[in-house]
């Protein structure tokens, strides 16, 4: 296994990370004493969970105009909020 001090690992550390990665380790060491050794990860590849939420949920089939008119006054500056039962309508302005 090769080994590298600590200059030239901060130098080239890209380099040597990438070697690493194609399966060769080295050692980092500091006046000639090794210190850490650098190996690759070895990570099990993730599973992808396609549509485990099947069925779970919907959505309603007008669901991307839902609230249209609300949106629109809103970008124009003209949505005055929509007036609950509790509290008394909103006077125009």
């Amino acid at each position: 296994m090769r080994t590298v001090n600590m200059h030239q690992a901060k130098t080239h550390l890209s380099r040597l990370v990438r070697e690493a990665v194609d399966g060769q380790p080295f050692v980092i060491a500091r006046a000639g004493k090794p210190l850490v050794r650098v190996t690759a990860v070895e990570e099990a590849p993730r599973k992808r969970l396609i549509g485990c939420l099947d069925g779970q949920f919907s959505a309603p089939d007008d669901f991307d105009t839902m609230f249209a008119d609300e949106i629109q006054a809103m970008f124009e500056g003209k949505y005055k909020g929509i007036p609950n039962e509790e509290s008394p309508e909103q006077e125009e302005g």
